[in-house]
């Protein structure tokens, strides 16, 4: 739970989860990932979103976490593979990120 958390708290993609994860988790399928993720999402702690374009207030162009990607889609996108790895043209746009809901933050790191 602790490096979702992070995650989130970093607002870091999906993959950077395992960054901070402690093996045999680090090295663990995106099953045993997915298994973790999802009550966290169910508890509301954390949302799963899509990065999509932002222009900062001087017109730097960026990213930012977009709507939430609903439950019900989830299970489905969590079972991709794809999703848990960075991608190989380090294009982030599009790419999953975790978001710390307001409960969330509540949460002692």
């Amino acid at each position: 739970m602790r490096a979702f958390v992070i995650n989130a708290a970093e607002i870091d993609i999906l993959p950077g989860v395992r960054g901070d994860l402690d093996e045999p988790l680090a090295s663990g399928g995106h099953s045993d990932l997915a298994a973790i993720l999802l009550p966290l999402v169910d508890n509301g702690w954390v949302e799963v979103c899509r990065l999509v374009p932002w222009i900062a207030p001087d017109g730097a162009h960026g990213l930012q976490p977009g709507p939430s990607v609903p439950r019900k889609d989830l299970p489905a996108l969590l079972a991709d593979a794809e999703n848990w790895e960075y991608p190989d043209d380090g294009e982030w746009l599009g790419r999953l990120t975790l978001v710390l809901t307001d409960a969330g933050r509540r949460i002692p790191r």
